[in-house]
């Protein structure tokens, strides 16, 4: 039987009538027990400046149960992370506008409007907005927990930041930077 066809036999939610019904409600009563669904519109988010990353955070770790956290990286040209380490979180980069250099694990690219690029951990990884446009990234990370990290980078004192300082919250989260 094709898949098509056998999908069309069962019709639509018929799948559901497969999984024991004691089973499926524990796992949905024990998946909403702690998850709630959350709308986000594109103006909406808590925004911090974390030394020049603009990112307005969109979804947190008390929101999904610590599986992801996601934020809107919206930058000036220039502005970038340099090579560092996650001991904890893989990340997603998204490009939604203007043009970012992105490098993960020695291999330099460019992502353009709709690329994607995915920095698991333990690689090193860094981005900067390149060209003359500000840029928008939706930057995806799992599991959640390093936007306590953000939240402490954005209460450093306003100026150039203390690079030992920011070294040392960093490396409390599991993210070392990489020195040559």
């Amino acid at each position: 039987m094709h898949r098509n066809h056998f999908i069309k036999s069962l019709g639509g939610l018929s799948l559901l009538t497969l999984i024991p019904k004691s089973a499926f409600s524990k796992t949905i009563a024990s998946a909403t027990e702690y998850l709630k669904s959350k709308i986000v519109r594109d103006d909406e988010g808590k925004t911090l400046n974390v030394i020049g990353d603009i990112q307005t955070h969109k979804l947190v770790g008390s929101e999904t149960n610590n599986q992801i956290v996601e934020w809107v990286d919206n930058v000036e040209p220039g502005t970038g992370i340099p090579p560092h380490v996650h001991t904890k979180e893989d990340e997603i980069f998204r490009v939604i506008k203007g043009i970012v250099e992105i490098m993960v694990d020695g291999k330099t690219t460019i992502l353009n409007p709709g690329d994607v690029a995915f920095a698991p951990k333990n690689l090193p990884h860094s981005w900067k907005v390149v060209g003359t446009e500000k840029a928008k990234m939706i930057t995806s990370a799992f599991p959640a927990g390093i936007e306590l990290m953000f939240k402490e980078l954005a209460d450093l004192p306003p100026g150039p930041p203390n690079f030992d300082v920011v070294t040392e919250i960093c490396g409390r989260y599991g993210i070392s930077f990489i020195t040559s």
